[in-house]
């Protein structure tokens, strides 16, 4: 018999700070105070970008061209429009419900910035920021892109048609994700009505947080607030979820990536020695160009 999975911490969003011009977030992991490097793996970062009102502007806010290896960057939009360029001549939009799931591997130059027309006119902005380890024998794979809108996910639909589990990668109840991945992930948006109730299974050993995006949640007979991370022992496998109003919960659950770390700026290596190998072909060249 599967037994609850039980809440470790209910995590209130830590102050915010800027990324570039373009993303305010709170950044819930890794924190020396709370989650540390490994306790979301193979989730290593997540930068939460709640929600915020930006003006109208002719010049798209966001970050410039820097580079990255080791690991994936996942953006994940509720409010707002983001425009994607990488080095390997990668690009697109998304908007709300849809994922931009980038695989820095052996290494890559991107620039997120405000799409230019929406940048134009402004508005309410929301969005979730990911950074997925890889382990070391996909470190150096080539780079690639998955831009997914939010019609390519699998969709299962909460019972009395109070809502759906947006499946963007993994397999909940038979209903498969959209993104393909290096080690065993569940990522799953709820977007649950008042009332609905929904139970999740989720591998005892995988790493699992609920982030609330909107509305509160009760999880597990604990209520949990909105802009609120919910990270959950490895002690059970079951988790229950009431909204107790119209909510949309982001799902993270994974196998655990149980190697050495080693991170440094934009990258996540195994050693310090690949973290100045890296340094040392950015230097050279080999991460491609891009114009900022």
């Amino acid at each position: 018999m599967n037994t609850q999975k039980s809440i470790e911490q209910i995590i209130a969003p830590p102050a915010p700070h800027m990324v570039g011009d373009g993303f305010r977030v709170h950044n819930f992991f890794p924190s020396s105070r709370t989650v540390g490097m490994q306790r979301m793996s193979p989730f290593f970062l997540m930068d939460y970008n709640s929600k915020i009102e930006f003006p109208a502007t002719n010049t798209p806010r966001g970050v410039g061209v820097h580079p990255h290896r080791g690991f994936e960057t996942v953006t994940i939009a509720y409010h707002g429009k983001v425009a994607h360029h990488d080095s390997a001549g990668n690009s697109g939009v998304i908007g709300e419900g849809d994922v931009q799931w980038m695989t820095a591997a052996a290494g890559i130059l991107h620039k997120e910035y405000h799409e230019k027309e929406w940048s134009k006119k402004g508005g309410l902005f929301q969005m979730v920021q990911l950074w997925v380890n890889l382990p070391a024998k996909f470190k150096m794979s080539p780079p690639k892109y998955q831009g997914l809108e939010s019609e390519q996910f699998g969709k299962f639909i909460i019972p009395n048609d109070m809502g759906v589990v947006e499946v963007i990668a993994g397999n909940f109840n038979g209903v498969k994700g959209a993104a393909s991945t290096f080690t065993p992930i569940e990522m799953y948006n709820v977007r649950a009505n008042k009332g609905a109730k929904i139970e999740f299974s989720l591998p005892q050993n995988y790493n699992t947080g609920f982030m609330v995006i909107e509305g509160s949640v009760e999880l597990n007979d604990k209520v949990v607030l909105q802009d609120h991370f919910v990270l959950f022992a490895n002690d059970g496998a079951v988790i229950q979820m009431k909204a107790m109003e119209n909510a949309i919960v982001l799902i993270l659950s994974g196998e655990p990536i149980n190697e050495s770390i080693v991170p440094y700026g934009p990258f996540v290596m195994n050693t310090k020695e690949e973290i100045m190998q890296a340094y040392e072909d950015l230097n050279n060249g080999k991460f491609g160009k891009l114009e900022d």
